[in-house]
């Protein structure tokens, strides 16, 4: 729900007193491996960003590896394990399942060099982050308090991880009527020609 999201939009409704003079979207490229289609439906969406005249896209990657995990419960939410051998109660080892593990590498470190460098380069006045992610607690602490300049973290999460908020100027709320509100007209006519929502949007 609310994947349809105009992020010019959004950011304008959340920051009605200020000027927004650029946005940044930190992403990868999907990977076909899990889902065929979802390749697709993120290029129509990074097509549509596109139609916001002072927003950029930056790209990391994802990895998809092979790896084993444990098995955190049964059907019937128990703990799931096995005993060590057929004599033995105690001491049990997890059930081990091999997993598709796909993460997106470089994202959170694009945008960590892109606010303290920005940051430096003095072009922006304020700036704000829409993350919970608590890996960007430093680079956000070195533009405040070295820098000298205010940023703000903006998140949809109920509640906005504590580190965040200790280092960050003013945080927002993202609600789900911010979200509402904020969507791109469906089609979206666009210089090139007109993009639908992709389904399930």
């Amino acid at each position: 729900m609310y994947k349809w999201l105009d992020l010019g939009a959004l950011f304008q409704e959340l920051l009605p007193r200020n000027d927004i003079i650029g946005i940044k979207y930190f992403t990868a490229n999907i990977s076909a491996h899990v889902d065929p289609e979802a390749p697709q439906r993120q290029q129509v969406y990074l097509d549509a960003l596109g139609t916001i005249p002072h927003l950029t896209i930056h790209k990391g990657n994802f990895m998809t590896s092979e790896k084993f995990a444990a098995v955190v419960s049964g059907a019937n939410g128990a703990p799931y394990f096995r005993p060590r051998s057929s004599h033995c109660e105690i001491d049990p080892l997890p059930v081990l399942v091999k997993i598709l593990k796909v993460e997106e590498k470089a994202s959170d470190v694009n945008l960590a060099t892109h606010l303290v460098f920005d940051g430096c380069r003095e072009r922006y006045e304020a700036a704000v982050v829409a993350t919970n992610d608590t890996d960007l607690v430093e680079p956000i602490k070195v533009v405040t308090s070295e820098l000298g300049l205010p940023v703000g973290v903006a998140c949809p999460a109920a509640t906005i991880a504590d580190s965040l908020k200790e280092v960050s100027t003013f945080h927002r709320h993202i609600r789900p009527t911010h979200l509402a509100r904020a969507q791109f007209p469906d089609p979206l006519t666009t210089p090139t020609g007109v993009l639908a929502k992709p389904l399930g949007w």
